[in-house]
């Protein structure tokens, strides 16, 4: 093939179209598609390969169509590293929740008197209203708030002096 200047042009014109669909009906994306049959051309003018004018159309359509293989294997590689660097993060928090979880743990432990744990445990982590725990411990619904009001202050307090 002779790579001179307006030649080269016309067969950019020529082929454009054809291969702009074959790269859309396989990349699926307007962007990605232009960027491969752009990508063919580039290459084709600066490598000049030695390709017979016979077997232009042949070569610029298995060049597009390996363009665009090389596509969906970057996009599956983003996608595994997408997802990859999410399990990441979700393994991270989930350490991060379970230490904030061991400390506050260990602030109640040391700071809260045994009824004031009681209270909270029962309102809390068994999710009875204050009615339930009341009537569960033999105190008041005022008795309920009062604990949980000063053991919530006390375990902020904590945590303020702590950071």
């Amino acid at each position: 093939m002779d790579y001179n200047r307006q030649r080269f042009e016309r067969l950019f014109k020529d082929s454009y179209p054809l291969m702009y669909r074959m790269a859309f009906s396989m990349v699926g994306n307007a962007d990605d598609a232009k960027d491969a049959v752009n990508q063919v051309f580039t290459q084709m003018w600066k490598g000049k390969p030695k390709v017979s004018e016979g077997s232009v159309r042949g070569y610029l359509l298995a060049a597009t169509r390996n363009q665009c293989l090389h596509i969906l294997r970057q996009r599956q590689l983003r996608r595994q590293l997408e997802e990859e660097l999410q399990k990441e993060e979700a393994v991270r928090q989930d350490e991060e929740r379970e230490e904030l979880l061991r400390e506050l743990q260990q602030i109640i432990e040391d700071n809260l008197t045994e009824q004031d744990r009681r209270v909270l445990q029962l309102h809390y982590d068994e999710e009875m209203t204050y009615a339930e725990t009341a009537s569960v411990l033999g105190i008041s619904t005022a008795a309920v708030n009062k604990h949980i009001t000063r053991s919530l202050a006390k375990i902020r307090q904590t945590l303020k002096i702590a950071k």
